[in-house]
């Protein structure tokens, strides 16, 4: 491989990592962030129709079963009454930011299902939305980095459960 073609190949992340070594198909996916207030944000308004199979991870505390995970499309809206019915929980809101790294090890912007599980085990829910897709993208643990997976095999990895999760 030339010295050029090298430095162009990215580094993978953990995230990637794991997939390589558990042998689960995926493909690499970057993206430019823009600067939101305070933290960093995918810019994923390159993608038109493809916008539909991005998934943002989001972190949840619940008043009983907490911290959760979930798993949705980047333009719709957690029902936090879904999640919570899901969970076992009666109520669930965000974590708050300041909790966030110490929570999962991951920057606002970076959470990944993948990595989060990995490393933490904490209850996944995925959108049921995705089920009948054969590839979405979520992140791969880097702001501005992400996978395209097949949903089967990302439930499979984090154990996930497919629920209803957006507000309608």
């Amino acid at each position: 491989m030339s010295k050029k073609n090298k430095n162009k190949k990215l580094k993978k992340t953990l995230v990637e990592k794991i997939l390589d070594q558990k042998k689960i198909p995926y493909e690499q996916k970057t993206f430019k962030t823009v600067q939101q207030g305070d933290v960093q944000q995918v810019d994923t308004s390159i993608l038109d129709e493809d916008r539909k199979l991005v998934y943002k991870t989001l972190v949840c505390e619940g008043n009983k079963v907490s911290p959760i995970v979930a798993v949705i499309p980047i333009n719709d809206h957690l029902s936090m009454k879904k999640l919570a019915k899901a969970s076992g929980n009666k109520k669930c809101e965000l974590l708050p930011l300041k909790k966030l790294v110490p929570t999962t090890g991951y920057v606002h912007g970076a959470n990944t299902p993948i990595g989060i599980y990995e490393q933490h085990h904490f209850p996944i829910y995925l959108s049921e939305t995705m089920k009948d897709q054969p590839l979405i993208i979520v992140s791969s643990g880097e702001v501005g980095r992400s996978i395209k997976i097949n949903p089967q095999d990302l439930q499979k990895i984090t154990d996930g459960k497919f629920v209803d999760l957006v507000e309608n």
